[in-house]
């Protein structure tokens, strides 16, 4: 079924919009969580992510164009579908739009309006707002302003943590801190609400009855609503001076956290985006004389994703804590409970000889200005594998198995909170420098926290590798939706068999992890045995 996209309300002031750019066109494949189009706002120029799957059947406003909020954004459904009756009369709203507002007015005493009309003038209810594509709910990391503190427009009100990352989040209204509804370290749902700001001596009884009718008018309608102005900003840097005259970004959290700890920022080198100073960076910030040793207990903190075990404690006491499971840990446990629990898995393993590899990468790093991994080998050669085996490279759909022609390879990458998988987009289509390059990147900014959503989305097959640990064997579970994930161990030196002779060689242990509802045990094997091939005459990956 067709669904309408209405020009969104992405700031509290928008009352119209402009199509600064579309990134998909008329008949391109929508899959949910890719970036639409650029819309210029009346603050900043921000990218819409669909919430559905289907074809791009119709444009309703096109680039460089304006229109008001609610208008035609676009039409997205099945190929062909006839979408005429959705074209009839010129602007368009949905039946899931429009129909359950009507049954809200009518089953409420009074017209939802009324409702909003209750709620003093200049008073703004904050509800916890939808962050990220998959966010159901919302963790409250820190309170920056309290009941009682002057909030003025663009003021960071809070660090809500949500199941991809932890975002400061802004508030666009001036005005009184009168209530909190969250407290820290609490969760809740999406649209929960989350504070209350207006003049001061507001009742606050009265406004949050008020805002439970009204909201019960609201619940239906995909729109956003007035109490929900509220932006979260990652990217918006606030900046100082350094000793030499030069700007320092930081931001605002940190600067707040910096100055409460009494730690001047030129001391600090920023871990963000153009070496701008975030929270982490304070918090891990040792004076120069202490850095050698704490530097390293921080590193394996981070590396191992777990609090330091306690030391020096009394011999024979036994000693344990418990931690609050933050929203990634939470997403990750129920979405692979939900693959290992639904996908059959099955595990095909191989060892492959990398002594033509090891001799290949030599080459190609000591040309200038290069630098290959041997995980970026491994995942070229997924890349190429597949495209010999598209039955590898599906998605099971209950009643369909969904081929991708294209081929996404996701790399599980470690982060502190979890584990997260950026997406190569086309990968077969990518040199092995690039692929390089882009993993970089992706890795640095997952563990920075600034990989976007659609960067994370639409991998058809993922690649796992945790050699650099020096773990030799593991299986892994499957990303879903795809069919199958490939486990990669470390290279070992060893005694291997050569022409009948015990020489000393290096080998890799793969394991490959496929769901037997799209994939056999002859397709994993046969691919399993191009991967290797591949790996073990890297030229052919290059002709």
């Amino acid at each position: 079924m067709a669904e309408v996209i209405n020009m969104p309300r992405l700031s509290d002031t928008m009352e119209e919009g402009t199509v600064a750019k579309w990134l998909k066109q008329v008949g391109d494949k929508v899959e949910e969580g890719d970036i639409l189009a650029e819309i210029e706002t009346d603050k900043a120029t921000m990218e819409f992510e669909s919430f559905y799957e289907g074809t791009l059947l119709h444009i309703g406003i096109p680039e460089g164009e304006g229109a008001p909020v609610d208008s035609l954004l676009a039409i997205v459904g099945e190929e062909g579908e006839d979408i005429s009756g959705l074209l009839n009369g010129g602007t368009v709203t949905s039946d899931a739009t429009s129909e359950p507002v009507e049954e809200a007015a009518t089953e409420g005493p009074a017209p939802s309006n009324t409702g909003m009309a209750e709620i003093p003038e200049g008073v703004e209810i904050v509800k916890m707002p939808r962050l990220s594509d998959t966010m159901e709910e919302g963790t409250v990391a820190s309170w920056l302003k309290k009941v009682g503190d002057t909030v003025e427009e663009g003021d960071i009100l809070a660090e809500i943590e949500t199941d991809k990352a932890t975002m400061e989040f802004e508030s666009f209204y001036s005005g009184t801190l009168l209530y909190i509804g969250i407290q820290e370290g609490e969760s809740s749902p999406v649209d929960a609400v989350l504070a209350v700001i207006g003049p001061e001596g507001t009742d606050v009884d009265a406004v949050l009855n008020a805002g439970s009718t009204a909201g019960k008018a609201q619940e239906a309608s995909p729109e956003p609503v007035k109490e929900e102005k509220v932006a979260a900003t990652t990217q918006e840097a606030a900046s100082t001076t350094s000793n030499d005259g030069q700007r320092i970004f930081a931001s605002p959290l940190a600067k707040k956290i910096a100055k409460e700890k009494g730690i001047s920022l030129n001391e600090v080198k920023g871990s963000g985006e153009h070496g701008r100073i975030v929270k982490k960076d304070i918090e891990n910030f040792v004076p120069a004389q202490k850095a050698a040793q704490p530097a390293s207990t921080a590193s394996a903190v981070a590396s191992s994703g777990a609090p330091v075990a306690p030391v020096n404690l009394p011999v024979g006491v036994e000693s344990s804590e418990e931690t609050k499971n933050s929203q990634m840990r939470k997403t990750i446990a129920k979405r692979l409970s939900e693959s290992k629990f639904t996908a059959p898995h099955y595990y095909l393993g191989i060892e492959v000889d990398m002594d033509n590899a090891i001799a290949s990468r030599v080459q190609i790093n000591s040309l200038p200005d290069i630098k290959v991994s041997f995980n970026d080998m491994v995942v070229k050669a997924c890349a190429m594998a597949l495209k010999k085996h598209p039955q590898v490279n599906t998605s099971w759909k209950g009643d369909t198995t969904k081929y991708n022609h294209h081929i996404h390879v996701g790399v599980a990458v470690a982060v502190e909170d979890g584990l997260v998988v950026p997406v190569l987009k086309f990968t077969d289509q990518m040199s092995l420098t690039q692929i390089g390059a882009s993993v970089k990147d992706l890795a640095g900014r997952a563990k920075n926290k600034k990989l976007t959503p659609a960067e994370m989305d639409g991998s058809t097959f993922t690649v796992s590798n945790l050699g650099m640990f020096g773990i030799q064997e593991f299986t892994s579970i499957i990303n879903q939706p795809n069919s199958a994930i490939l486990s990669v161990g470390a290279i070992i030196e060893k005694p291997v068999v050569k022409n009948g002779q015990i020489v000393v060689g290096n080998t890799m242990k793969l394991s490959l992890a496929c769901d037997h509802r799209t994939v056999d045990g002859a397709t994993g094997a046969q691919f399993l045995q191009t991967l290797r091939a591949y790996l073990e005459n890297p030229v052919t990956m290059l002709a």
